[in-house]
């Protein structure tokens, strides 16, 4: 029996939550359309602080809408603005551009990992930045017209913008921090660039941030901005043995075909409740309710949802790809962690994370994924018990507030 749950995709941030996207109108029109819409939005505020982002990958417009809607309770609304100025500047390409990149770590990943690799050891950014141009402009003026407090960037290279506008960090007219949202495998490209501080998501990134030559009072280990709703709630997770059950949350946002044979492994696992999140990919969907009454068994789907962390505090596991958000809201939610894809590069750290700090286990079959599942659940759940009292002591649900904090910080007084 499949138990769907479908929501709408309005967020329940309006201002923060959704970026700013603009239909492509020749370029003139998109600087000046983005300029009111910008102006109008800090106009407001006596605090202006623009966080920019960009959709290569969830982690960055994560963290960029967590610490907006930290920034917005702390200083009041439209204080803070996200921007992606891939989608503003390049409208349909961009979003292309976006897209392709997500295809190309799902479904080649052997060729993502040499352009990860050429752009941690060779000047492939330097050497793109005329590319770049309208890009780079957009935002020279957007600065120059609205003079911000701070600027906060969850990609790498608006950092080299930054420094092709203003000749280095010297010439900047206002502190600029950066978000790293990788842990561990750090490519250089994050901190090649001038940043006035280096915001790591743990103390292990910030060691090898610090051996890439960064100084050390730059790199603040405040720990990955998190969706507030992990700091504000009370929760305990009562242990899965004795007959209670083990709440299992398979989260798919990669390799989408086998996603139907381990709903099928999972289901099967005596004592399991399983949650499954889909997305808004109706074809999935589909395939996983075909699956689900193969199985016979009750099993929660969700489409879109903007519940998900009640959904990973309330789960024993998580099932799901190594994404610097998936694994930063599962170390928020102190719910242990079957990793079942690695994308070279960047998310190698983020598995590092949880392997070396005994927080779960990386298991890439389907029977290997329900073997994992039972093994923590084996002996009164003794491995899941040592894999939660890990985790909760890496967790840092309160991440978001402590960054904007700092953030607020860096702005002198009026």
């Amino acid at each position: 029996m499949c138990l769907r749950r479908d929501f709408p995709s309005a967020s329940a941030h309006p201002r923060c939550h959704a970026i700013v996207t603009i239909p492509k109108p020749p370029a003139l029109d998109i600087s000046r359309r983005a300029a009111q819409c910008f102006a109008r939005a800090l106009a407001e505020s006596s605090m202006k602080i623009l966080i920019l982002t960009a959709g290569f990958g969830e982690g960055h417009n994560a963290a960029a809408r967590n610490l907006c809607s930290a920034l917005l309770e702390l200083n009041g609304p439209d204080s803070a603005q996200v921007l992606d100025l891939v989608k503003l500047c390049y409208g349909r390409l961009g979003e292309m551009a976006q897209k392709g990149y997500l295809k190309l770590i799902d479904r080649a990943a052997p060729v993502w990992q040499k352009i990860y690799e050429a752009l941690d050891d060779t000047d492939m950014v330097g050497s793109t930045l005329p590319a770049m141009a309208r890009m780079r402009d957009f935002l020279a003026d957007t600065l120059a017209r609205e003079k911000p407090d701070a600027v906060v960037s969850t990609w790498p290279l608006y950092g080299y913008l930054l420094d092709a506008i203003f000749g280095g960090e010297n010439g900047r007219p206002f502190p600029f921090v950066t978000i790293v949202t990788d842990s561990i495998t750090v490519n250089s490209v994050w901190y090649r660039a001038t940043s006035d501080f280096f915001i790591v998501p743990n103390v292990q990134t910030g060691d090898v941030m610090r051996s890439g030559g960064v100084p050390a009072e730059k790199i603040k280990p405040l720990g990955f901005p998190v969706p507030l709703p992990f700091a504000r709630a009370a929760f305990t997770k009562a242990t899965p043995s004795g007959g209670a059950a083990c709440r299992v949350l398979y989260m798919i946002n990669s390799g989408k075909a086998e996603a139907p044979g381990i709903v099928r492994e999972l289901a099967g696992i005596s004592g399991v409740e399983l949650t499954v999140t889909v997305g808004r990919d109706g074809v999935l969907q589909t395939a996983v309710d075909a699956a689900i009454r193969e199985s016979g068994r009750a099993v929660e789907v969700f489409g879109w949802t903007d519940r998900m962390p009640e959904l990973l505090m309330r789960s024993h596991l998580l099932i799901g790809k190594a994404g610097g958000a998936s694994v930063q809201e599962a170390i928020a939610a102190r719910t242990p962690m079957i990793i079942s894809q690695v994308v070279p590069g960047q998310e190698e750290g983020n598995a590092r994370l949880i392997i070396e700090s005994g927080c779960g286990a990386i298991a890439g079959s389907h029977e290997a994924i329900a073997q994992t599942v039972a093994a923590a659940l084996e002996n009164d759940a003794q491995l899941w018990r040592n894999w939660h009292d890990n985790i909760s002591r890496l967790s840092r649900p309160d991440a978001a507030m402590d960054v904007a904090k700092f953030v607020n910080g860096l702005v002198p007084e009026p």
